[in-house]
């Protein structure tokens, strides 16, 4: 029988306080830095605890692909009286391909939940600067989209519109091939919240 997600979580997190408490130690970190000036800047025990997580978060993900384990999380997104239980990928963990399936899957449910939770509100595409939009607009993007993620404040409901690569949606250098729009709804200006 292979582990669950939340077990892989939880592997990961004591390896990541044995890691900082140095009880693990990577011997050849300084070997994998071709710049000594900078390991030497950096140190030896901070490189060897980098390396270390990396190695272990390495060995998690090939147990993921190997055992078909998945890398979501689900959480509740609660906005004004209205809740839904939405899936999204945890950081630590890579998405195999049932997961980008469930995305799509969840796909619908947001995209209801978004629409009967917007009214009256202000949209906003998200960005350095952002720009007001209109639900058209907005339509046209989640027709581009291949799954949809939610989360909100107390005053602002967040859509994101994604494509490509779950695991690399969120990086602007992604782009084109992942990426992800993100929307704003709020009763007036984005408070400045980074989505």
């Amino acid at each position: 029988m292979s582990y669950t997600t939340e077990q892989l979580l939880e592997f990961l997190d004591r390896e990541l306080r044995a890691t900082w408490k140095g009880e693990r130690v990577v011997l050849s970190s300084a070997d994998r830095i071709d710049n000594p000036v900078l390991s030497k800047a950096i140190g030896t025990d901070k490189l060897s605890k980098v390396f270390a997580i990396q190695d272990f978060r390495a060995q998690i993900h090939d147990y993921q692909h190997q055992h078909g384990v998945s890398g979501l999380v689900w959480h509740t997104c609660r906005f004004r009286e209205r809740s839904i239980r939405v899936p999204e990928l945890h950081p630590q963990l890579i998405a195999i391909p049932a997961d980008k399936a469930a995305l799509a899957a969840a796909r619908p449910a947001i995209l209801e939940f978004w629409r009967a939770s917007v009214t009256g509100l202000r949209l906003w595409l998200a960005g350095h600067d952002p720009q007001p939009t209109t639900l058209a607009a907005v339509e046209d993007r989640m027709a581009a989209s291949e799954w949809a993620e939610l989360s909100a404040t107390r005053e602002e409901l967040y859509l994101s519109l994604c494509w490509g690569d779950p695991k690399d949606c969120h990086c602007d250098w992604a782009k084109p091939e992942s990426g992800c729009d993100r929307i704003i709804a709020t009763a007036g200006e984005p408070s400045g919240i980074k989505v």
